[in-house]
């Protein structure tokens, strides 16, 4: 059985196609969808009538591929950039009535455990006390635990979109309003690395497209070489690259390894959002997973197949969809 993901954020949706076997899901598949709302949302995280437009392009597409690649049972969320709007819910129907998806909201623990599970899955019991970070758009994830479901998982404001948004004001920001981002997030993280210190986890992973990138900015082997070469992010490594990202314009910081020019504004506040973590919590480096959300949620969906299935878009392929498979068959 052929299922898909979309998951959409704040700088694109994402679909991965997956084929459901012997209870392990095998990506066959993955599409992006460019939306860039950060650029587009306004102070106060309302998505205006451009956010819709963007969101409308980018699920719609999204579908199409999905009915192309054969999906039939497509599960569809957005994260916090949408989740948190206070025009959510209007934002949602206009959506669902122009591309006939209902867009899901998962709550922020959700999100953190979904990705907890994927990267437990990735990592191996080998892994031991496993803590995890993930940095989205709109917020940012912990989550802690021995086993496949975490004992402590969090959701905080804090994704490097809205903090970009909300606290670096400036392209470069100014050397004050760094600082006073700095401590802002050792203060929405206190506690958090309160906990941790008591736990004490044996591996810490890291997930996200931030991470990725701001390893491969400290001089991590690139996407290229592929999903099992091992890929480590070292606090003093980012601590150097702070300041260097601190000095550019997003039009300069996109012209580093590893940034991508959607992504450059908001790598300055990434790289603070990291590293104040691996401080607070005393990592001296993190290993990177290529595993997250999305893998999470096939993996419940092959887990738990009766609760997960209900929340399931079942799409059925139009007749241009047919008329194409037919013909790419038939070659």
């Amino acid at each position: 059985m052929r299922i898909g993901v979309l998951d959409v954020g704040s700088n694109t949706a994402q679909l991965v196609v997956a084929d459901i076997g012997n209870g392990v899901p095998l990506p066959v598949h993955a599409v992006k969808e460019p939306v860039r709302l950060a650029e587009v949302v306004g102070q106060d995280g309302e998505l205006g009538a451009e956010a819709i437009d963007r969101l409308v392009t980018a699920v719609g597409a999204a579908v199409a591929q999905a009915r192309h690649f054969e999906v039939r049972e497509l599960f569809a969320y957005a994260t916090a950039v949408v989740r948190d709007a206070p025009n959510r819910d209007a934002a949602l129907a206009e959506i669902d009535a122009r591309t006939g998806v209902r867009l899901g909201t998962l709550s922020g623990t959700e999100e953190a455990e979904l990705t907890f599970l994927a990267v437990r899955r990735w990592m191996g019991w080998r892994a031991g006390p496993l803590l995890l970070l993930d940095i989205g758009g709109g917020s940012a994830e912990v989550a802690y635990g021995h086993d496949l479901t975490p004992e402590f998982a969090v959701s905080l404001p804090i994704g490097a979109a809205r903090i970009t948004r909300e606290r670096l004001a400036g392209d470069p920001p100014r050397v004050a309003k760094v600082e006073k981002a700095r401590r802002y997030l050792r203060r929405e993280l206190g506690e958090v690395a309160h906990r941790m210190r008591w736990d004490a986890p044996q591996t810490a992973v890291a997930t996200s497209r931030t991470f990725q990138q701001l390893a491969q900015l400290c001089g991590a082997p690139p996407p290229s070489r592929g999903l099992f070469v091992p890929r480590v992010l070292r606090r003093v490594d980012l601590a150097e690259q702070i300041g260097r990202l601190g000095a550019l314009t997003a039009d300069k910081r996109a012209r580093l390894p590893g940034i991508s020019a959607p992504r450059a504004r908001q790598s300055l506040a990434g790289a603070l959002v990291a590293h104040t973590m691996m401080d607070m919590f005393g990592l001296q480096e993190v290993s990177l997973c290529p595993w997250a959300l999305r893998e999470g949620i096939l993996l419940r969906r092959v887990e738990f197949v009766d609760s997960w299935a209900d929340r399931a878009l079942t799409l059925s392929p139009t007749d241009a969809d047919i008329k194409s498979i037919s013909a790419s068959r038939t070659r």
